[in-house]
């Protein structure tokens, strides 16, 4: 029988915090200053873990070969540093998720995509710098996902074998990173899906509903052993 995980490690944007808004209002910012009407928040929440790239073309049909694209790019970027934490919240039943963790004395950490100047003062603000026992950006690495690189980091940063922890994400690339680094892999559903398909045919161990459905699911599927190819 395989042990069930010693560590849980969460993408950050989409899965522990809904920086939606944030993302959204500096998009907005950018159309401001193009002269253009601001496009309501909801329209770009499914487009919030695809970054600068993703929002940009989402928002304003702007595409990386576009002659004005690092411009806009390096716009949206200074407006997002300026308000990343205004509105940025975590998702509904996510502190409770993480107070669960911590009493069962299960380490948890951060790995995401986010540039560490964006990702650490969203932490902080946020309350998770302090409590996570490591906090991976997506420069941290030479890599970002679904590279496993920054899983790997992690697990190795927390003294835990990749076997040993379950990567939590609501992006496609989430559970990739996660299976190539030998973690079992948990959707998040909560958040931003959207944009790769149906996540029920992604290659995860888990669907969770809900922030709660994780302690439930460590309890229930402790014996469960990592997807493999």
């Amino acid at each position: 029988m395989t042990p069930g995980p010693r560590c849980v490690l969460f993408d950050l944007d989409g899965t522990l915090a809904d920086s939606a808004p944030d993302l959204a209002a500096a998009l907005n910012r950018v159309r401001a200053d193009e002269g253009l009407a601001a496009v309501e928040a909801h329209m770009l929440r499914s487009h919030a873990s695809s970054g600068a790239r993703g929002l940009l073309h989402a928002g304003m049909q702007v595409t990386t070969d576009h002659p004005r694209y690092g411009e806009l790019r390096d716009a949206f970027l200074a407006h997002y540093a300026a308000g990343l934490a205004d509105a940025t919240h975590l998702f509904d039943g996510v502190a409770a998720m993480l107070d669960a963790l911590d009493s069962q004395a299960m380490r948890w950490g951060i790995v995401t995509n986010k540039a560490a100047r964006y990702t650490e003062p969203v932490a902080r603000a946020l309350g998770l710098a302090a409590r996570a026992a490591v906090v991976v950006s997506g420069d941290t690495t030479p890599h970002a996902k679904p590279h496993p690189a920054p899983l790997l980091h992690a697990a190795d940063a927390i003294g835990v074998a990749p076997a040993d922890c379950v990567y939590v994400g609501d992006d496609l690339r989430d559970i990739e990173a996660g299976r190539a680094a030998g973690m079992r892999t948990l959707v998040a559903r909560w958040g931003y899906i959207g944009l790769n398909g149906d996540p029920d045919l992604w290659p995860a161990d888990g669907w969770l509903d809900s922030p709660g459905d994780l302690t439930r699911w460590l309890a229930q599927r402790h014996t469960a052993s990592p997807a493999r190819n």
